[in-house]
């Protein structure tokens, strides 16, 4: 007997997954505020936006709603660079808009997780302005990165690093003093030796946790202490070491004496709060020290993002990735697209590239990997996160003309390839609109024309579209026992080929990575399937690139 299944819901689980942590198992919804929606018809997103949509993001069903940078800012890399961690942008709305946004959100039953940028500020900041006005000898340029410069009359930088963003990581001031900032110059990096930062960073803590936030996610939490006497690199190759070593600026143990301090902050209010790190590391090892129990809640898996659509390499990575966190009981997380990759529909519709791909590849492709890697990621144990617009299917926008794009690292040479903008793209609601839906304007990055097709409102109700898939995969995360939480799974060492089959208790999937279709035992019931499938007389016939999840 037949049996055909598309990505609606085919069977009802009878129980209920519980959980204490509720972080451990939380499928997390990154907001990037500029690009979610528009209030006021500016063109550019703001949280009363954030407000209004709150309902579509329950209804969706993640579990927590994470914020990039809201906070006062002259916008010279998109708010991550920040002149006060206090206040609101007026881009954005004020203080009183933040409030409304957490206060709903609690209502909706969503946690709040703010992000929080300590590895350096604005150069617009007080401290810095102040520091600059002052002049060399300040007591304020000991809260930053402040050196004389090297030469015969310090015409050199301090030392050979180099910005992220490309070119040297020291800028010189007309008094003769160089600053340090590994990001962009408008992003001076903060001195975390100096007891007054570390003061500082405390009280925005609590300021933001008094505000309601359910947590922070860290910007560069790998950054923030240098290595004594900032050394040379010694004419090695930066921009080859980076995620391959442990570099005089990133990953230093001492930024571990910072959030055990940050921890037993937190720790003092309740409703389980907690701390995301971005922390690129050389290994998940290394990535695993900032989980410690006495230290951050979770950390985003890198490694996992970057992986290729390739059953053997993801094995690897999941394999890997769970074991490092087994020895300090962290969860593992899952991640595939965010707003400084490429989105994944993309990256999949390509040869192995990295994580900034620059053409569209094969756009049916990239989907349909995209949707088999969503249902393969919600199947492992522990946190997933979600970037805005991926349960559309959004593909990044690899053709903006260069005079519209404002990814700082774009006009420099070297560094990140500069093409983070084609992620950022404001995502549409509606099928028509000055905007899509995104607001009664324009947007502050030009939209495709196919956009209207991938809004929320084209795909809300379609059996099959991607929109409905991720509810669905969330509803049955959410009910399914075997999923969510966890620590290992177990993995069927004769599938054929190209094909991933693990069990957890009560659950299997099952994923062919492969071009062409492949018939296999069917080990349960269909829960889902990212494409449709068929069953007869006990096997099924997986589709290329698809992934099933069974009830076993």
């Amino acid at each position: 007997m037949s049996q055909q299944h598309s990505t609606d819901v085919s069977a009802t689980p009878t129980t209920t997954r519980e959980s204490t942590d509720w972080w451990r198992d939380a499928v997390i919804y990154q907001v990037y505020p500029r690009s979610f929606a528009d209030s006021d018809g500016d063109g550019t997103g703001d949280l009363e936006g954030i407000r209004r949509r709150l309902p579509y993001l329950r209804e969706l069903g993640v579990d927590a709603v994470w914020l990039s940078p809201f906070y006062a800012s002259p916008q010279a890399d998109g708010g991550y660079d920040v002149a006060d961690y206090r206040a609101v942008d007026p881009m954005y709305g004020t203080l009183l808009d933040a409030d409304a946004v957490i206060r709903d959100a609690h209502a909706l039953d969503l946690r709040v997780i703010v992000d929080l940028v300590p590895n350096h500020s604005s150069d617009q900041h007080e401290w810095f302005k102040r520091a600059v006005a002052d002049g060399p000898g300040s007591a304020l340029r000991d809260r930053y990165h402040f050196r004389p410069g090297k030469g015969a009359d310090g015409e050199l930088p301090p030392n050979d690093w180099e910005s992220i963003f490309g070119g040297p990581a020291w800028t010189r001031l007309p008094d003769g003093e160089w600053y340090l900032h590994l990001f962009a110059p408008e992003q001076p990096d903060l001195n975390w030796e100096h007891p007054a930062v570390a003061d500082e960073f405390r009280s925005i803590l609590r300021f933001w946790l008094d505000m309601g936030v359910d947590g922070f996610r860290i910007d560069v939490a790998h950054g923030l202490v240098k290595a004594e006497g900032l050394p040379d690199l010694g004419g090695h190759d930066q921009l080859k070491l980076l995620g391959n070593d442990v570099m005089p600026f990133f990953d230093q143990d001492g930024v571990h004496d910072i959030y055990r301090t940050w921890r037993r902050i937190l720790d003092e209010y309740d409703g389980e709060r907690i701390f995301v790190a971005e922390a690129w590391t050389p290994t998940v090892e290394r990535t695993a020290n900032y989980v410690r129990p006495d230290e951050l809640h979770q950390a985003f898996n890198f490694q996992y993002l970057g992986a290729p659509w390739d059953a053997d390499e993801l094995r690897k990575i999941i394999d890997t990735s769970l074991d490092a966190m087994r020895p300090v009981h962290a969860p593992a997380t899952w991640v595939l697209s965010n707003h400084d990759v490429t989105r994944h529909a993309t990256r999949y519709a390509n040869p192995p590239g990295g994580t900034q791909i620059r053409t569209p590849g094969d756009r049916e492709l990239g989907l349909r990997r995209a949707r088999a890697a969503t249902l393969l990621m919600l199947a492992l144990p522990g946190s997933a996160y979600v970037y805005q617009g991926e349960e559309l299917g959004l593909p990044d926008v690899t053709d903006l003309p260069d005079e519209v794009r404002q990814d700082p690292s774009f006009f420099r040479a070297q560094g990140q390839d500069g093409f983070r903008d084609g992620c950022r793209v404001p995502i549409p609601w509606t099928r028509t609109g000055p905007s899509y839906g995104f607001g009664d304007g324009g947007s502050w990055l030009p939209q495709p024309d196919t956009w209207g097709e991938l809004s929320v409102e084209a795909q809300t109700g379609v059996a099959g579209s991607t929109l409905e898939l991720y509810r669905s995969a969330l509803a049955l995360r959410r009910e399914t026992a075997g999923l969510g939480a966890g620590e290992s799974v177990t993995w069927h060492d004769g599938a054929p080929a190209g094909l991933l089959h693990f069990e957890r208790p009560g659950f299997a999937c099952t994923v062919n990575t492969t071009g062409a279709p492949v018939r296999v035992p069917a080990p349960g019931t269909v829960l889902l399937a990212s494409s449709p499938v068929e069953v007869t007389d006990g096997e099924i016939e997986l589709p290329a690139d698809c992934t099933v999840w069974w009830a076993a």
